[in-house]
């Protein structure tokens, strides 16, 4: 309420989404761009459609938030891909949500699924033909080749969709989102040297906004090597001055805070292990260190999983603090505070990580810090240790202090789920009772 109330102070002129001929270009009455920041088309009769570039220029993004295309304005939809020279569109909403049409099917679906592999829109002059697409667990990913007919260009464009993430909601974990978003990262359609990827959801502010607000958090955490370097709250509240809206729902602003945090550890952990200094030399090593969890059932690592909505509008979410370990005030009013999460991320400690098949322990002891250690060690044994006995033995010390923790780190996240569970009993205790 807070930052809804802080960013419908912005004095931004909305006139070009409510002129008479733009009304029906619009999906809903009540989410319009702004006139400073709306994407204009340069082709065709009209320069209007409901979208709006969101620049985060200390991230050096950009990104594209618009609704989900409309019959009417499917050929507009993709005229911006084509003008904006875009690689990719970011689909995170089904086309028929809670029996309701969200968005119209603006791409061919391709003979291989029943239907036709090209899409002509003569009103904008371009042809959308289906190649190939690639399913993945929460998302699809497909291949088109963009033509435009007027000087028989092409282009080839990925399509990512995210199948499993509810309106008004937010996806099933931190971590299925963020193997959603590193797939898109690894795709290079973020870069600044192409343009700025389209991202929709059916109004493209709820969780257009979510996927936004988290990408730039993390990209300045790794800019930085600091988890916390960032403002999430003020970091929204930028956004919002080029697109009204940005995240809906307080469930979708708390799930972006978990989703920076398990983030943050994976961006800095892949950055330590990448600037570790003997890697080239003990890769397989650090690889057999790395996975001492990798036989660890996925429901011991992962956090506890967040309690159900009551509605969508529900306020009863406190007890989801209990759940996470974390709350406004732990995260210092924006600024993430990794220590309330039982997983201290430092320069001088290891990261723990976790997503759907593996789960990592990276070392970042340096290797002055090892041959430290080593003289004090063969000292200690009156030099019958050679310097290579001296490290295997310091390395099985490390993993046995590493297996450790992480046992310690499963029996407080098993912990947490019990007091979940037993949170979620007492709240359908008192439902009857009402």
């Amino acid at each position: 309420m807070e930052i809804r109330n802080e960013s419908n102070n912005y004095s931004y002129i909305i006139k070009d989404a409510k002129k008479l001929e733009n009304k029906n270009l619009n999906r809903y009455r009540d989410v319009n761009p702004f006139d400073h920041s709306r994407v204009r088309l340069e082709r065709g009769d009209k320069d209007y459609i409901n979208a709006s570039l969101v620049k985060v220029p200390s991230a050096n993004r950009s990104y594209i938030l618009t609704q989900g295309p409309l019959p009417v304005t499917t050929g507009h939809f993709w005229l911006m891909v084509w003008e904006q020279k875009s690689k990719a569109i970011l689909m995170l909403n089904r086309i028929i949500e809670k029996k309701t049409v969200k968005c119209h099917l603006y791409w061919p679906v391709g003979s291989e699924n029943g239907g036709s592999n090209d899409l002509v829109l003569p009103d904008v002059q371009l042809k959308i033909t289906f190649l190939n697409q690639k399913n993945e667990s929460n998302f699809v990913i497909r291949r088109f080749l963009l033509t435009d007919l007027e000087s028989c260009d092409s282009r080839e464009i990925l399509q990512f969709h995210y199948t499993t993430w509810p309106d008004f909601g937010v996806p099933e974990s931190p971590a299925a989102f963020l193997n959603f978003l590193f797939s898109v990262r690894e795709a290079g359609v973020l870069n600044s040297n192409v343009g700025p990827p389209v991202v929709h959801c059916s109004a493209g502010i709820g969780r257009s906004g979510t996927f936004c607000l988290v990408d730039s958090c993390l990209v300045l955490i790794e800019k930085n090597n600091d988890p916390n370097c960032i403002n999430i709250r003020q970091q929204l509240l930028e956004m919002r001055h080029y697109r009204m809206g940005l995240i809906q729902t307080p469930d979708q602003l708390r799930f972006s805070y978990l989703a920076i945090i398990e983030g943050a550890k994976r961006v800095l952990s892949i950055k330590t292990v990448l600037n570790t200094p003997s890697e080239n030399e003990n890769l397989t090593e650090v690889h057999s260190i790395m996975s001492v969890n990798a036989n660890t059932d996925d429901s011991d690592v992962l956090p506890p999983p967040l309690p159900p909505r009551s509605s969508r509008n529900s306020d009863d979410l406190s007890p989801l603090q209990t759940a996470t370990n974390i709350s406004y005030n732990e995260l210092n009013g924006g600024v993430i505070n990794l220590e309330s999460t039982n997983v201290k991320l430092s320069k001088s400690e290891a990261s723990v990580n976790s997503d759907d098949n593996n789960h990592y322990t990276s070392d970042q002891t340096t290797d002055k810090e090892i041959m430290h250690s080593v003289s004090e060690a063969s000292f200690s044994n009156s030099s019958t240790l050679s310097v290579s006995e001296s490290l295997t033995e310091l390395r099985k010390r490390a993993r046995k202090e590493r297996e450790d923790k992480t046992a310690l780190m499963v029996q407080n996240i098993k912990k947490k789920q019990k007091e979940t569970e037993l949170w979620e009993k007492r709240r359908l205790k008192r439902k009857r009772r009402k």
